[in-house]
């Protein structure tokens, strides 16, 4: 179907709506830059073109950088640090535990009641226990530190490894672990060499939930730290 070309007054006007448009979305970034390149005493003086209305400095990139660099490195060290070392703890508490949980039965306080108390620690409010970590951790010498940091996150992503390998260690044939102690195997030898290599993927997924939980982990970040151990949350919302 033949359609007339459009008019020359509708693509002109088309054209500065465009252009117009642009502009105005360009314009804040661009703002923002020269706005960087400013001096102090130039920021509050209406000036859009660099060398003609004011003389661009690179003095506040040179500082930012070099500040915001040494809050990013030591902001990611910490965060690495607490998180693969929480990780770990968590990670070898909750296969104990789990295993025990899933092979053992126990008589005045019922295996389900065990996993019930455990599971109840992601039950309470985090808010709620700031001020007691934050009196405990005082008191021991742990604010600011790295180690109260990961106490902190290994109480709480101990249920998440118990649970994960309680179920893991349950679904796997208990006729197995009973021909390894047949041939002479201890038990402790039976979790290491049979039963561990078996939920390895459980032992992964329970690694990468600690691992993530503690990495994306602020509230008693922002308020067990303040200079020498803050992660890379805390640098995150100061910036």
């Amino acid at each position: 179907m033949y359609r007339p070309p459009m008019p020359l007054w509708k693509r002109i006007l088309m054209g500065i709506a465009m252009v117009i448009a642009t502009v105005w979305l360009i314009f804040p970034f661009y703002w923002a830059i020269i706005t960087s390149l400013k001096k102090p005493a130039d920021v509050f003086k209406l000036s859009f073109i660099p060398f003609l209305q004011f003389q661009p400095t690179l003095d506040n990139w040179r500082t930012e950088i070099t500040l915001r660099t040494r809050e990013v490195f030591g902001g990611l060290s910490t965060s690495f640090i607490v998180a693969i070392s929480a990780a770990i703890i968590a990670l070898i508490i909750g296969t104990l535990a789990g295993y025990g949980l899933a092979r053992f039965r126990y008589r005045r306080w019922k295996n389900k009641d065990i996993a019930m108390w455990i599971l109840s620690q992601r039950f309470l409010p985090p808010a709620a226990t700031v001020i007691p970590f934050f009196l405990m951790m005082r008191k021991l010498g742990l604010v600011d530190t790295r180690l109260g940091l990961i106490i902190v996150n290994v109480t709480f992503t101990i249920p998440f490894t118990v649970m994960i390998l309680r179920d893991a260690f349950g679904e796997l044939p208990i006729e197995l672990e009973e021909s390894a102690l047949v041939d002479g195997c201890s038990p402790l030898q039976t979790l290491i060499w049979i039963a561990l290599p078996l939920v390895a993927p459980a032992l992964v997924s329970a690694a990468i939930i600690s691992f993530a939980f503690t990495w994306n982990e602020l509230l008693f970040a922002s308020i067990l730290t303040y200079s020498r151990a803050t992660p890379m949350t805390v640098e995150i919302a100061g910036i």
